[in-house]
């Protein structure tokens, strides 16, 4: 089974578990057609997270680049961080994160995965109409970015005669030929190749801090998951420079909480928010790079942290005091073959198609996830040479008394652990089957004492909300409230998929 938010992607990796290929397989096949298939949240210059459950362990992937040597708290020259341009760009971990995946979990050749990406890129294919979407939104705001560092991105994102509507063909020699190389040198081009030296020219041209000395040092991380138990499951993230610590503390919080069985109730999801204000409130002081700032990861999920917190939690709504979370792009897919391996799996651009930055000749859009560094004095997550930064995209798990249930994820920037925690409770606490699960209604915070609800939440609950603080914002706009996939498996071993209905997306199964 495959499950992600583009109906062509899941059926790329259909086709590679068909030819009996690997969760992992699968899980790479899927994400390489997804850099061309939904390029406005996703590509070749981002970065990737990955939980992968084989022979009974689950195995945590960290494959996030750091800051160039060359990008520090001066050459910023007391200025805010940038969102687009070359300054955000970090080093680009994706690429590396599937060549080390397959090394370690696939069965099928490596090139042969990347077969339905080249043929996508190359021929084409009809945008679906959510990418459709914010394809067009993205064109509006990338025109008023100045800069000949932005020209590749209109050439190859915007050609003439091109207009990004549902049902338009887009299609990318470039990035063809780039995924060829890829395929043919299991990811190293893009390190040591012919595509770091693009990616070096371009950087020096206008003055970018990204060098081929920082994609040739870069190397994954294969990490320990962390977890915490809600009832009887356990929910299992990639720790911290990723915030899927933010979702173990809420979900800490909550469990063992007298709330409300009905899902809808609004003291059961005022206990929610609160809960996650004060995680986020957490994550945001202490979440960084482990390799430079120590994160007390242990202390954040113990019982003495969670009595502590729990007396903040009132029948009315509090301002955590902490910053805000903002918007990001991603894409999350989960896949598990019949042997009983599964992968729950993330990449991301960070904020839509990323920087704007796109590479001459190479079709690869980088990211800039380095927007995310905090420029504080002594701050953990404070810009350095080498530091990742904190990292929004989280992949998921869940067990129960140590057997695998399966992967989920929400996308979204800092809506993820948002996200984790109402799908966990979703399934655990109200016992909805999968896609169940991802069609309630969402609610998110945004900052202070305000939070978004969709509408569908219903007046009754809104006005509750209200009356106990919140400031409420009712949004039409789904894709703000993320967009997730699961695959549960029965201790019978039958799958069960749910698939956004915010995207795109499918499960797609034999």
């Amino acid at each position: 089974m495959v499950a992600t938010s583009q109906p062509l992607a899941a059926q790329a990796g259909l086709f590679v578990l068909r030819e009996g290929g690997s969760a992992a397989d699968a899980a790479i096949a899927t994400a390489a057609a997804l850099t061309v298939l939904e390029p406005t949240s996703n590509g070749l210059g981002g970065d990737v997270f990955a939980l992968a459950w084989r022979g009974g362990e689950l195995h945590g992937l960290n494959a996030s680049g750091a800051a160039p040597a060359r990008w520090n708290m001066e050459t910023l020259g007391g200025n805010p961080i940038p969102r687009h341009g070359w300054t955000p760009v970090t080093v680009p971990g994706g690429v590396r994160g599937w060549a080390d995946l397959h090394a370690e979990f696939g069965k099928l050749p490596f090139a042969r995965l990347l077969e339905p990406a080249i043929q996508y890129a190359r021929r084409g294919y009809p945008l679906s109409p959510e990418v459709a979407r914010h394809w067009a939104r993205a064109a509006q705001s990338y025109c008023l970015l100045k800069g000949p560092e932005f020209a590749e991105w209109f050439k190859v994102f915007m050609p003439q005669g091109f207009t990004p509507v549902a049902g338009a063909v887009w299609a990318s020699e470039d990035h063809a030929r780039t995924l060829e190389r890829i395929a043919e040198s299991h990811g190293a081009d893009f390190y040591d190749g012919h595509t770091a030296r693009a990616i070096d020219d371009a950087s020096r041209q206008v003055g970018g801090f990204l060098s081929a000395d920082d994609l040739a040092q870069h190397a994954s991380e294969w990490v320990t998951p962390i977890s915490a138990a809600y009832q009887d499951h356990e929910v299992w993230e990639i720790p911290p420079s990723g915030q899927g610590i933010a979702a173990l503390i809420a979900l800490r919080l909550l469990d063992g909480m007298d709330l409300p069985p009905q899902r809808d109730d609004p003291r059961a999801l005022h206990a929610q928010i609160e809960a996650i204000k004060l995680a986020f409130a957490d994550a945001h002081k202490l979440v960084a790079d482990q390799r430079h700032s120590e994160v007390p990861v242990e202390f954040l999920l113990s019982e003495a942290h969670r009595q502590m917190l729990r007396q903040s939690i009132t029948d009315t709504a509090h301002d955590p005091q902490t910053r805000p979370p903002s918007s990001g792009g991603t894409v999350y897919l989960a896949t598990a073959d019949g042997e009983g391996n599964m992968v729950s799996f993330i990449q991301s651009n960070y904020m839509g198609f990323g920087s704007g930055v796109v590479v001459p000749g190479t079709g690869v859009a980088l990211h800039n996830r380095g927007h995310n560094f905090n420029v504080e004095e002594g701050h953990a997550n404070r810009l350095a040479p080498g530091k990742r930064p904190y990292h929004t995209i989280i992949p998921g798990f869940l067990t129960r008394q140590g057997q695998a249930v399966g992967p989920f994820g929400v996308m979204g920037g800092f809506m993820q652990p948002q996200g984790h925690v109402q799908v966990v409770l979703n399934t655990v606490r109200s016992g909805l089957n999968p896609q169940a699960a991802i069609d309630a209604p969402r609610w998110q915070w945004l900052a202070g004492k305000e939070i978004e609800v969709e509408y569908e939440m219903g007046q009754p609950v809104i006005r509750e909300l209200i009356r106990m603080g919140h400031t409420v914002r009712v949004q039409t706009e789904k894709a703000s409230f993320g967009r997730g996939q699961i695959i549960w498996r029965t201790p019978e071993g039958v799958l069960m998929g749910g698939s956004e209905s915010r995207a795109d997306g499918q499960v797609a199964a034999f």
